[in-house]
């Protein structure tokens, strides 16, 4: 609703209640003291009576009070009275000629109504007609769903200012997409040899990639209209709207061709038809076939690029990814370190940091974090950074956000007692002594027992040295005996077990079931893979509700699984009997300090005992202040960091080669 519109309503408003004021006061004003007829002719007979006013059925004279002021009576006659004859006889009966004499009389016809009577519906027609036109001014102009409902929802976007150096971290998927802004620039270079402009590009990856960033730098690069829609906006209650939809979105951009149509989130009108509940007539599928019709049918759309984002591509229908319609499919894959680092540059660009952060640093401890990730990183630093006063973003709020994103907020307010609090320093302690022992685990990073936001009591924080895409079995392996250390040192130290393992022993589980039913690392089970790691589409279950394997080797992946985590459980308890000097130390630097770092640990590591590294720790706190990366990667005390890691690494590969 504009300002006019808004202003017209307003005066209407204003002028009713100017007339519902008037009605009140009129009757207010004009109100009189009710008496009978035959008291008021008393007033009438003694001469106090010094103007009659007739109206309709009513007398009103003006009568002297008590204090000789002239008030109103009222009083209501039959309507005979209203006969002139009658009306002359009753006045001579008064038998008081002076009386007559004075009184002046005033008539009004009862059967002409007041002025309000006449404006009241006025008032009613003027407020239908307002309304009426207020109705139909909507739905010309699309604001109401019920006339528009038909209409397209795509975001039309010209002159993006998003250009390929705004996307870092992926340079082969520049490369893919570089073709298509050629393709739109120059369509004729290609043409000339025969050479088709490719109808659709799929971009498929994990949540938080760029998919949508890649799409609007692609149509920024080329300098060309960007239609963005999104696939749920397609699909209503009412039977052919998404079809109609589709339609007017392809009009649209032919209108404006070249161009570029983005769909994000296809996956929820592109899915596998058939796999649903319901049957042929079903909207989504009405839908999704005039998508296929437009992308690749009867009618040509040289000029338009189909551009679409997806994580499930899995579920898709296999007509929308023929060569035709989406003929190129390129997966944007989480960064890897030197993209890490190159995403994070590009984020930083309007933000002052200080000089000594180095994204190199940040950039290795962040492995798995998406774009988005990264994105959230630096904001949630510069939040803090803004919280503590700071004109610049240190690398403490670096540190302080990779925390918060990863685990959660700090509850340093949170009350633990004694108890509980060696209870947490043990179980992080048992984990991080396993990580260290164990030679195909990530190194650790840090170990707190400070609670999070995310109910955690504490964590062990294990990052890799470097990005891998492949996990070995060893690999796994060790990871469950490092995953039970926490349990293990309940039992070994305090001779009792918590709740607090109840995540452990799940992610425990799920490792080795997949371990078993999908990786085929179990001899008894052998190279037989039981289950899928893809998530599970309902629609196209449906129907094959039948076991994938009989109930014996359901009994017998039971079986494995209780094998791998008692064998590894066996390990853990072993190692942990080993190293109970280690694991004494590392919990009672944990109750005074509460939180630990790679220094600290590969100290302990080393034979240190808790005195030497408080002792450590003191000397150093100003270093760690400043920059707690360093006592992360080892920058306060290289040497012990280095040599660990070393260590670490030589035994790492003399297994390998054995």
């Amino acid at each position: 609703m504009n300002k006019k519109t808004k202003t017209i309503i307003w005066i209407v408003v204003a002028v009713l209640v100017v007339g519902l004021v008037g009605i009140l006061l009129s009757d207010i004003i004009g109100s009189a003291r009710d008496v009978s007829f035959s008291e008021f002719m008393a007033y009438l007979q003694k001469g106090e009576i010094h103007k009659l006013y007739i109206d309709a059925y009513n007398w009103t004279g003006y009568a002297l009070d008590s204090n000789g002021n002239l008030v109103p009576v009222l009083a209501t006659v039959a309507p005979s009275v209203y006969d002139f004859s009658s009306l002359t006889a009753l006045l001579e009966s008064l038998n008081n000629p002076q009386v007559i004499a004075n009184l002046a009389i005033e008539f009004t016809d009862p059967n002409a109504g007041s002025i309000w009577s006449s404006l009241i519906p006025l008032f009613g027609v003027v407020l239908v007609a307002l309304m009426f036109w207020l109705i139909m001014r909507n739905a010309a102009g699309g604001n109401n769903p019920t006339m528009s409902i038909g209409k397209t929802k795509a975001h039309v976007q010209n002159n993006l200012k998003v250009r390929f150096t705004d996307v870092a971290g992926a340079e082969e998927e520049k490369e893919e997409l570089q073709e298509v802004v050629e393709f739109l620039k120059s369509p004729k270079k290609f043409s000339n040899l025969g050479a088709r402009i490719p109808s659709g590009v799929l971009l498929v990856g994990p949540p938080g990639t760029g998919k949508t960033l890649f799409a609007k730098a692609v149509a920024g690069e080329a300098g060309v209209p960007f239609f963005s829609v999104s696939g749920s906006d397609f699909v209503e209650m009412y039977v052919g709207v998404g079809a109609k939809r589709v339609r007017e979105l392809f009009d649209l951009a032919k209108k404006n061709q070249p161009c570029i149509i983005f769909i994000d989130e296809i996956d929820a009108v592109g899915r596998r038809r058939g796999a649903g509940l319901g049957g042929g007539h079903d909207e989504r599928e009405q839908t999704l076939n005039q998508i296929l019709v437009q992308m690749d049918g009867f009618e040509a759309n040289e000029g338009i690029i189909v551009m679409a984002a997806t994580n499930r591509a899995d579920i898709l229908d296999p007509a929308l990814l023929r060569p035709g319609r989406f003929d190129r499919q390129i997966t944007v894959n989480l960064p890897d370190v030197k993209g890490r680092e190159q995403i994070l540059r590009v984020h930083a660009r309007n933000k002052p940091m200080s000089p000594d952060v180095n994204f190199k640093t940040v950039a290795r401890i962040t492995a798995g974090f998406s774009g988005a990730d990264l994105a959230n990183l630096l904001n949630e630093a510069a939040i803090l950074a803004a919280r503590a006063n700071k004109k610049l973003i240190e690398n403490v709020h670096l540190f302080d956000a990779i925390d918060k994103v990863m685990m959660g907020l700090k509850k340093k307010s949170h009350v633990i007692t004694e108890a509980d609090k060696r209870i947490l320093a043990y179980h992080e302690a048992g984990h991080a002594v396993l990580a260290e022992l164990c030679k195909y685990c990530d190194p650790v990073h840090e170990v707190t027992i400070i609670p999070r936001g995310n109910g955690a009591g504490g964590f062990t924080m294990t990052r890799p040295a470097e990005d891998s895409v492949f996990n070995s079995y060893n690999e796994m392996l060790d990871d469950i005996c490092m995953t039970l250390g926490g349990r293990v040192a309940e039992e070994l130290v305090i001779k009792d077990v918590t709740q607090g393992a109840s995540g452990d022993l799940r992610m425990v589980t799920n490792t080795a079931r997949r371990m078993i039913t999908q990786y085929g690392m179990s001899e008894e089970l052998g190279l037989v893979a039981y289950d899928s790691d893809q998530p599970v589409f309902v629609g196209m279950e449906y129907g094959h509700s039948e076991s994938k394997y009989s109930q014996e080797t359901a009994a017998k992946i039971d079986a494995e699984i209780r094998r791998l985590t008692a064998e590894a459980h066996e390990r853990a308890t072993k190692l942990l009997q080993e190293n109970r000097s280690i694991l004494d130390n590392m919990a009672r630097l944990l109750v005074e300090k509460e939180t630990i770092y790679t220094e600290e640990v590969a100290m302990l590591m080393k034979g240190a005992s808790y005195q030497e590294v408080i002792a450590f720790m003191d000397e150093n706190a100003g270093v760690r202040e400043k920059d707690p990366f360093a006592a992360m990667i080892g920058g306060v005390n290289k040497e012990t960091a280095e040599t660990a890691s070393e260590e670490k690494t030589e035994d790492v590969s003399t297994d390998k080669q054995e």
